[in-house]
């Protein structure tokens, strides 16, 4: 596996260094862990990661379906939600940031990991697709 990077957003701190913890062991590289919005589209910008998993309650004035939307605007980067709230309220809301999975908690690391690896096979398929029409709109 190639060297891919989880950033993870999770304002509860033994959450997310059990997290951190789970992602190492399968071998991903997790560059920081941030506990606002804000914070997480800082950090985009600085690492760059491959996949964000992302709380959609997060401490600070902005959520974490406020901070994919903004994320969104200017990085071509998934997400995968992970949260407690599956309210249909939520739910409708993470739906139009188009996220590649919503976990709800707690859940299993193999749910995790599974989630994780169909997420990044379906960017990467997409952004070649999206490779080959350009090709096809030079011709």
């Amino acid at each position: 596996m190639e060297d891919v990077k989880i950033l993870v957003v999770e304002d509860e701190s033994i959450i997310a260094l059990n997290i951190k913890k789970k992602l190492k062991s399968f071998g991903y590289t997790v560059p920081a862990i941030v506990s606002t919005g804000e914070e997480a589209i800082k950090m985009t910008e600085i690492t760059f990661p491959d996949l964000i998993l992302m709380d959609v309650m997060l401490k600070g004035d902005m959520d974490g379906v406020q901070a994919i939307e903004e994320i969104r605007k200017r990085f071509d980067i998934p997400v995968i939600y992970l949260t407690a709230y599956s309210d249909d309220e939520v739910l409708e809301r993470a739906k139009l940031t188009q996220p590649y999975g919503y976990i709800v908690k707690p859940f299993k690391a193999n749910d995790l990991r599974t989630n994780i690896e169909i997420a990044l096979y379906k960017h990467k398929m997409e952004r070649s697709a999206g490779k080959k029409d350009d090709c096809a709109d030079n011709i």
